[in-house]
């Protein structure tokens, strides 16, 4: 019988992360983590550690053929922040243990709170395209009653995020926020990236830019639009063709 999986936070102990953890993880649409991953990128970053998975398949994602950690912790320069970016999906059935760890180690450290950017498919009209919010009470009075921010009127989180919000009702553990947004799948959904970075700039007071992310967003709506275009003329092409009167050949019969 293979083993359950585990994780374990790896932050030397000299290290202090900042009062607010801001998680990105890998979901529907990678709208979380597309964020996160920009955030770190283009701000003032430093890694500071990373969470190690045990009996749990991997991945070892690398760039220009260095490897890096698939879940790591950054600190934002002139922020109260750390970010947990996760590049490796952690899916329903592990999310428990995977959220038992980095509980522990928050309790261990400084950190007060704990802010969540997900992107979810769910459906939605066109004039929804915002971010939306769900938090417990505390967190609710910390940072959300003068924000523009909608709360999301009902559903259910599940996973990692469904675990850290549950545990953040409990009066031992840090507040929890999570800012949430409706994506496009497979994705990179990056109109829903940018619509967190800007909620999470608004929220905390700081600014980052976003302009290379803009840039990209375009590319992508310019690439769908084209492959749409082409799919179009296939179509019309293939019609064409079965419409067309051909004589009878059964040499092949």
């Amino acid at each position: 019988m293979a083993a359950d999986p585990t994780f374990e936070v790896r932050v030397p102990t000299e290290t202090d992360p900042g009062k607010t953890l801001l998680v990105g993880l890998s979901h529907l649409g990678m709208a979380g983590v597309t964020a996160a991953d920009y955030l770190v990128r283009h701000a003032d970053s430093e890694q500071i550690g990373h969470v190690s998975a045990h009996n749990f398949p991997a991945i070892t994602p690398f760039q220009n053929g260095e490897p890096r950690h698939p879940t790591r912790l950054y600190n934002l320069a002139g922020t109260e922040l750390s970010v947990l970016l996760g590049e490796l999906f952690v899916p329903v059935w592990a999310a428990h243990s995977f959220t038992d760890a980095l509980i522990e180690w928050v309790s261990s450290v400084d950190v007060e709170e704990i802010a969540i950017l997900h992107g979810v498919p769910f459906p939605h009209g066109p004039e929804e395209h915002a971010a939306f919010s769900v938090a417990t009470p505390d967190y609710r009075e910390r940072r959300l009653v003068d924000a523009d921010i909608e709360p999301l009127q009902g559903g259910f989180l599940d996973g990692v995020v469904g675990e850290l919000v549950t545990q953040g009702l409990d009066a031992d553990a840090p507040p929890v926020g999570v800012y949430i947004t409706p994506t496009h799948p497979p994705g990179p959904d990056i109109d829903a990236s940018l619509l967190l970075l800007d909620t999470i700039q608004q929220i905390y007071g700081f600014t980052v830019d976003e302009a290379e992310l803009r840039a990209r967003s375009e590319e992508l709506k310019q690439y769908y639009q084209e492959l749409t275009q082409r799919m179009e003329s296939l179509a019309e092409g293939e019609q064409s063709l079965a419409t067309r009167d051909y004589p009878e050949d059964s040499m092949f019969m």
